[in-house]
C-alpha cells in the first residue's frame, strides 16, 4: 500500500510539470479585476507647468513674443511689443528682438497684431503694399512709419530685412529680369566662370555682371568714367567712343579736366615741418622795462 501511495504521488506530480511547461510563456495573462488607474491631480500638474527652473527669463514653449520672468519662485508672464519676439540666448536678459534674429520656427504663434497706416504690426520692417515697389520698405516704431529706399540695383528683402540682390531675395515680380530689364547673354560654362561684365545699353556709367553667365548685378563706374565695351573695364568717359558726350549736360569740361587729372599734393620738405612745441614766454628777470 505505502509503495502504490509513493508511486501515486509521483505520477501526479509530473502531470502537474508537464501541464504548466504545455502553457506558452510569452502569454501575459490579465486579471481578472485590474486595479483602477490613478486619477490626474490638475492642480498637482499645473503646479509643475508653472514651475520655475531658475530666476530668469524664459520663453514661451508655443508663442514667440510670449515669454515668463521667474522670481524667488513667482513666475510673471509678460509680451514683448507688438512686432517683435523673445530672444532667449541668455535667461539673464530680458531682450525682445527683430523677428529676423531669432528662429520662431518651433514655437510660430503670436499675438493679434495691431495694424496702423504701412504697419502690419506696431514695430519692425515691412515690404511696401505694392508688390512692384520692389526697393521701398517701411520701419515701423509704435505704428509710425518711416519710409524706406533700397540703393539702386537692390531689393528689399523680406526674409532678412535688409535690401540685397534680387536674385538673393527671391521676391516674386522682383527678379534681376523684372528690376534691371536686362537679360545676360547665353554662354558656355566655361566662360560664364569668369562672370562676363556688359555694358548697361541704358547708361554709360554702369554695366552688369552675370553671376556664373546667368545672374544679373548691375554695378557702376566712378564719376566722369564710362564702361568701355571693349576692354571691359572702367574708362574716362571721353575716351569711350560712344560715351564721349556722357556727361556733357553735368560736368563742364573743366570739371572732368579736374577729375581726370588731380592736382598731385608735394610732400613738404622734412625741415619746414611746423613743431608741436609752444613757445617760452620769457621769464621776469629777462624782461627789460625802459622808464
Amino acid at each position: 500500500m505505502a509503495f502504490r501511495s509513493t508511486t501515486g504521488i509521483i505520477f501526479l506530480a509530473c502531470l502537474i510539470v508537464l501541464a504548466s511547461s504545455a502553457v506558452p510563456k510569452n502569454i501575459k495573462r490579465k486579471p481578472a479585476n485590474p486595479p483602477p488607474r490613478a486619477e490626474v491631480d490638475p492642480e498637482k500638474d499645473a503646479e509643475i507647468t508653472n514651475s520655475c527652473p531658475d530666476d530668469g527669463f524664459f520663453a514661451d514653449a508655443e508663442q514667440c513674443d510670449k515669454y515668463y520672468e521667474c522670481r524667488n519662485g513667482e513666475i510673471i508672464e509678460k509680451l514683448c511689443p507688438d512686432g517683435m519676439v523673445f530672444n532667449d540666448y541668455s535667461p539673464e536678459q530680458e531682450k525682445c528682438d527683430l523677428p529676423f534674429n531669432i528662429d520662431c520656427s518651433h514655437r510660430p504663434k503670436l499675438q493679434t497684431p495691431i495694424p496702423s497706416l504701412h504697419c502690419p504690426r506696431l514695430n519692425g520692417y515691412f515690404s511696401h503694399e505694392d508688390p512692384k515697389e520692389c526697393g521701398i520698405f517701411y520701419y515701423c516704431v509704435d505704428g509710425k512709419f518711416n519710409m524706406i529706399t533700397c540703393p539702386d540695383g537692390l531689393v528689399y528683402n523680406d526674409k532678412t530685412g535688409i535690401c540685397t540682390w534680387p536674385d538673393e531675395a527671391k521676391k516674386t515680380g522682383c527678379g534681376a529680369a523684372d528690376v534691371f530689364q536686362f537679360d545676360c547673354p547665353p554662354v558656355n560654362e566655361t566662360f560664364g566662370l569668369t562672370h562676363p561684365r556688359y555694358a548697361d545699353p541704358e547708361d554709360c556709367q554702369f554695366f552688369y555682371v552675370c553671376i556664373n553667365g546667368n545672374t544679373p548685378r548691375r554695378s557702376g563706374c566712378k564719376l566722369g568714367q564710362a564702361f568701355d565695351d571693349v576692354s571691359k573695364k572702367c574708362e574716362w568717359a571721353r575716351k569711350v567712343p560712344e560715351c564721349a558726350d556722357w556727361y556733357k549736360d553735368q560736368l563742364t569740361d573743366a570739371e572732368l579736366d579736374a577729375l581726370e587729372n588731380p592736382p598731385t599734393v608735394k610732400p613738404k620738405p622734412s625741415g619746414s615741418q611746423p613743431t608741436r612745441r609752444k613757445s617760452q614766454r620769457p621769464k621776469a628777470k629777462d624782461v627789460v622795462i625802459e622808464e
